[in-house]
């Protein structure tokens, strides 16, 4: 395909964008009424594995069609939420739009939709928990590791001296073993928060 500059652009065959389109990643704030567990999911989800709030909104709900089945499961449970809490959360346009829309269509109460939305990260959240306890228990195996690897350098050091080269190739290794560490206990902290879920 041919290209031809004209000043600052090029011409050639691309499928554009529309107002429309830009207008749906908007950020719009929309306050929802949702149970501690469910804003719990939320703020663990976003924490733990790094993803904006409005992602995980934007993942969850700008799908009509998953929309439209968790609306047809709600009818016979929409008191099912008693203690509510309101949060307003930040989305995009577009998802606010599918919300609204399937909550109008099928008469289905938004806060409802959004809550029942949201537990399709518990299986996630599950995994997670695991994986996290899984990276405690090799954190304690590094951490025993760096211990043994600081008696070694001592070995070294007093063996060979600190201006061998063997002994600063130990030296090297235990400190990368250190920065490893280091890196290890901060995700792990960073992980704690999923342990109260």
């Amino acid at each position: 395909m041919e290209k031809k500059s004209h000043g600052w652009t090029i011409e050639i065959s691309l499928p554009g964008t529309s107002t429309a389109d830009l207008m749906g990643k908007q950020s719009v704030r929309a306050t929802f009424k949702l149970t501690s567990k469910a804003i719990d999911a939320i703020s663990i989800v976003s924490t733990h594995l790094g993803i904006k709030q409005k992602s995980l909104f934007d993942q969850l709900m700008d799908d009509t069609a998953s929309l439209s089945m968790i609306a047809h499961e709600i009818h016979s449970n929409k008191n099912q939420f008693a203690d509510r809490i309101q949060k307003t959360y930040v989305l995009s346009r577009k998802t606010l739009s599918c919300l609204d829309a399937v909550s109008k269509k099928f008469n289905a109460p938004r806060d409802v939709l959004v809550e029942y939305s949201i537990q399709r990260l518990l299986p996630i959240i599950i995994r997670e928990k695991e994986k996290h306890q899984k990276r405690k228990e090799i954190l304690g195996d590094l951490t025993d590791y760096l211990q043994n690897s600081y008696a070694l350098l001592q070995k070294a050091r007093e063996i060979l001296g600190e201006d061998d080269p063997v002994f600063d190739r130990i030296r090297s290794a235990v400190t990368a073993c250190e920065n490893s560490h280091a890196f290890v206990d901060f995700f792990v902290k960073k992980g704690e928060v999923i342990e109260e879920f």
